[in-house]
């Protein structure tokens, strides 16, 4: 059955195949951000902090200080242990690897991600949990498809699926999480793949509210524009938070050149900034949903809204831009709403009779730093409407979202933070519509199965079976070493010319045009046996798979030609 399901796998429109796919990756996402969650606020514990990880705000003034300080240098005297590939986390890692490794997300960055993110983020780290949501969602169904042997076209479904069940884990809102996947993750929009990560979100959303007690993390009341005379403010509101997204990806491009210092000293440096400004804005350790919620209340006076917002701003950048293995999304959802919250009381100060409620400027400004931050628009505007069950937010979100893509995007010229990092750290991965088309085929649905293996000593006895049923490939061998690949109908032309012969023919010595090869695995996408073609400089690929007995089964050929042409026929 799981031979037969594989099989179905490696066409990318096996619809039902792949259905069942993002059931079970929406299970596995949203039971590992659960866990994550559970061991935030259980390690916590441990140090006194209560209220689920977040009542920071309840330590003495020298706890808030050295708490970050020590986790962060403890934090990164294990970090120093690592080697500099197994720190990487995120969504930096996520695209990386969907890109550069097919999908396939490592087990020991996984672990690093849960236990090095969970003990950041109990021991008060300026950061979010959705980053590595995204990632260990991502990573446990990457996992599970290798452990299962599924072909990598699949694997980046399942962290597509994985990345959508985290998010809508964590937020309940599995709207959100499906267009995050697709305009993030994915970058690519196609029926076929919307079905199971939406399966994927809905699963890991169901397994949140069952397991999580049922309960949405923010209580956001229905919201409305009172009168379009607003929409000048809204568009300032915008505005302003584009340009604190624009400072937060700038404050974090320069402490990442602060790579090539040891890792010890870079994340206990971070955890002195946040416990300084600790001990005057307590907001700002952990991840913040409890000021969030204090926000939406409306019970924050302006100054520590401002207050928040700029070391919230600071804390989180630094300490990202360090490589702590924390999350920006949630600070960011904390940035736009201090900012929506304080022009919201400037609003009702200035203007009365035109404002609104102030809680519908603090989901607006939510919406606007996180479609700034993630270059995300739809997934932003999607996030705010399930959070508020109202789609009467939609019309101003989006024009602050684009007021704030506008300042960030077009005047200084930023894209999503995420990609800036890939910039910064050289790492390039393309979108365009044939890298998309080579990454979700199969090399098996191109591949010419028409071939024998032959030794480079060729028997006479082999001769007659190779003229009456001549392959389409032969893969010459010594000592079971792949040597290089000749056409089967070139050399039937020349054994017929040689006649009968009584001694072995030595096919190295036999002059016809030869192939050079490389090998892939059975699981490769198209794009991998390219990638593969082009490191070896050869010309051909030989597709090879396992055997009942686990040994190596030569399954088929693919060329460079004959992916040129598929590319050529499908787009």
């Amino acid at each position: 059955m799981l031979d037969s399901y594989r099989r179905y796998l490696t066409n990318y429109h096996s619809v039902i195949a792949y259905a069942v796919l993002g059931v079970i990756g929406g299970l596995a996402s949203g039971l590992v951000v659960l866990a994550f969650e559970t061991a935030i606020s259980e390690l916590a514990v441990l140090w006194g902090v209560r209220d689920a990880g977040e009542g920071f705000e309840a330590l003495p003034d020298w706890q808030r200080f050295a708490l970050p300080a020590l986790g962060a240098l403890a934090l990164g005297l294990v970090f120093w242990r690592l080697k500099p590939e197994d720190r990487e986390t995120g969504i930096v890692h996520v695209l990386s690897r969907m890109h550069s490794d097919y999908g396939v997300l490592p087990l020991r960055n996984a672990l690093v991600q849960f236990i090095g993110g969970a003990f950041a983020l109990a021991t008060g780290q300026s950061g979010g949990r959705e980053g590595p949501g995204v990632h260990l969602g991502g990573a446990a169904n990457s996992l599970l498809g290798q452990r299962l042997g599924l072909p990598n076209n699949s694997l980046r479904v399942l962290v597509a699926c994985g990345t959508a069940g985290g998010i809508a884990a964590a937020f309940n809102t599995p709207l959100a999480g499906v267009i995050f996947a697709m305009e993030v993750i994915v970058a690519e929009y196609t029926v076929v793949g919307f079905i199971p990560v939406m399966l994927a979100a809905v699963s890991a959303s169901a397994i949140s509210r069952q397991l999580g007690g049922g309960a949405v993390m923010l209580s956001i009341p229905e919201v409305a524009l009172n009168s379009l005379w607003e929409l000048p403010f809204i568009i300032m509101l915008g505005i302003v938070c584009g340009l604190a997204v624009t400072l937060f990806i700038q404050l974090s491009q320069f402490a990442a050149r602060a790579a090539q210092w040891p890792v010890a000293l870079r994340f206990t440096l971070a955890g002195c900034l946040t416990g300084a400004m600790a001990l005057f804005v307590p907001q700002v350790l952990g991840i913040g949903y409890d000021t969030l919620e204090q926000t939406l209340e409306g019970t924050l006076p302006l100054q520590l809204l401002v207050a928040i917002a700029l070391c919230k701003l600071l804390a989180t950048s630094i300490s990202c831009g360090m490589g702590m293995p924390i999350g920006l999304i949630g600070p960011n959802l904390l940035i736009g709403a201090c900012i929506g919250g304080a022009l919201g009381i400037v609003g009702h100060l200035y203007a009365p009779d035109l404002a609104s409620e102030h809680t519908l400027y603090i989901t607006i400004g939510m919406a606007a730093c996180m479609g700034a931050v993630l270059n995300a628009p739809l997934a932003a505007v999607l996030a705010v409407i399930e959070l508020t069950q109202s789609a009467s937010v939609a019309m101003p979100a989006l024009l602050a979202i684009i007021a704030a893509n506008l300042i960030n995007n077009g005047l200084f010229h930023h894209r999503a933070a995420h990609q800036v990092v890939m910039r910064q750290m050289r790492r390039v991965v393309p979108d365009d519509p044939v890298n998309q088309l080579l990454h979700r085929t199969d090399v098996t649905s191109n591949m010419e199965v028409s071939v024998v293996k032959v030794s480079v000593n060729l028997e006479p006895a082999r001769m007659p079976t190779l003229l009456n049923a001549t392959p389409t490939w032969c893969l010459v061998t010594r000592d079971g070493e792949d040597l290089f690949l000749l056409r089967g109908a070139e050399l039937a032309e020349r054994l017929r010319e040689l006649g009968d012969v009584q001694e072995p023919v030595n096919l190295s010595d036999v002059d016809l045009r030869r192939w050079s090869i490389a090998p892939v695995p059975v699981q490769a996408t198209l794009r991998q046996a390219m990638d593969r073609i082009k490191e070896r400089t050869v010309e051909a690929a030989c597709v090879y798979g396992r055997g009942p007995k686990g040994n190596r089964v030569l399954r088929g050929i693919v060329t460079r030609e004959s992916i040129e042409r598929f590319t050529l026929s499908n787009l």
